[in-house]
């Protein structure tokens, strides 16, 4: 069983940093020394560095929601890998769909972030996901196929295990929506077949796959029971500290009886 991992991308909040802080030492108050499972935070830049302190002593991870794909130069309102790591980040986000369809970001930037990203020892949650349309249309594998191709294009089998996947379905964020078990299930493992044909079995089968779309405390359990879904891209719910804890006693939860 790949170790379950939860992440909480907490957007364009909290508005201060002292909030933010807060934020942070009520989830390592929660989680404590011994998670059982993997947990990270990924607050905004401005934030990064106070948090990173409140954090201190905890298995929790710090994560960047964004990096660009240079080590530096004039651009103007970006952040590099190295800023990052400066700041006490082991993570970042990459490819979130709010950049994607937001933003206007391609496959082909998410590409060069995540090479910058493991360049500098960075673990890179890559994210993926069709749209509601898209989903309608049955295009669901199309989109997720190319969106893998691109974004992980000239990715090693050697490197590929320290990368995470977070597959969310974006008509399931911030909607209100869920993808149930079996839809999310159906796609992760649709992901975890195509790294087996990209990268070979033995690489697949150490792939950690989150599953990123309205997760909260009470259907969380049921969602990483899935044989192929290894934790939970956390957006809303990561802003509560009760609701994110729940969702990583749900994981502890599964980690302690294994999955079926």
């Amino acid at each position: 069983m790949r170790p379950l991992f939860i992440a909480g991308n907490w957007k364009m909040n909290p508005p201060t940093a002292e909030a933010a802080v807060a934020l942070a030492q009520g989830v390592k108050a929660g989680v404590g020394q011994e998670a059982g499972v993997r947990v990270a935070v990924c607050p905004p830049a401005v934030f990064l560095h106070q948090v990173d302190a409140a954090l201190a002593g905890s298995p929790v991870g710090l994560g960047g929601q964004n990096m660009h794909g240079k080590t530096d130069g004039a651009y103007t309102g970006e952040i590099s890998g190295a800023m990052l790591n400066d700041a006490g980040c082991t993570h970042v986000i990459l490819g979130h769909s709010e950049r994607r369809h937001g933003m206007g970001e391609t496959d082909a930037q998410v590409n060069s972030k995540l090479h910058a990203a493991l360049a500098v020892g960075l673990i890179p949650i890559v994210c993926i996901g069709e749209t509601r349309l898209e989903r309608e249309a049955d295009r669901t594998e199309d989109v997720i196929t190319g969106q893998l191709t691109g974004s992980l294009a000239a990715v090693s089998a050697e490197a590929m295990p320290g990368i995470v996947l977070a597959y969310e379905p974006v008509w399931a964020i911030g909607t209100g929506l869920t993808a149930t078990p079996a839809q999310a299930q159906a796609v992760h493992r649709f992901i975890r077949d195509w790294l087996a044909n990209a990268f070979g079995d033995a690489t697949a089968a150490r792939v950690v796959v989150q599953y990123g779309g309205s997760v909260k405390p009470d259907n969380a359990g049921e969602l990483l029971d899935c044989p192929d879904i290894d934790g939970a891209l956390v957006g809303g719910a990561s802003l509560k500290e009760a609701d994110f804890l729940g969702i990583v006693r749900a994981a502890q939860a599964v980690t302690a009886k294994g999955k079926p």
